[in-house]
C-alpha cells in the first residue's frame, strides 16, 4: 500500500471522539497519525494501520 506523509486515511473504526479520518505525519515501520477530529496523535505499527484503512486520500499539494 502506497501511503505518504500528508495523506488522509479513512479508517474502518471510529476514534472515541467520533472521527474516522487521520492525517499521516510520519511513515516507516510505524505510522504517526493525527486525528482530524480532536488532534490526538498516535504511533501505530505499519501492518496494523494498513489492515484498518478503508480509503486513502492522496495529498495533492506540492509544499
Amino acid at each position: 500500500m502506497d501511503i505518504q506523509v500528508g495523506d488522509v486515511l479513512t479508517m474502518k473504526k471510529m476514534h472515541p471522539c467520533g472521527e474516522k479520518q487521520w492525517k499521516v505525519l510520519r511513515t516507516g515501520a510505524d505510522f504517526r497519525l493525527k486525528c482530524l477530529g480532536c488532534g490526538h496523535e498516535i504511533m501505530v505499527p505499519r501492518f496494523k494501520a494498513e489492515k484498518n484503512v478503508r480509503q486513502v486520500q492522496k495529498n495533492l499539494s506540492t509544499d
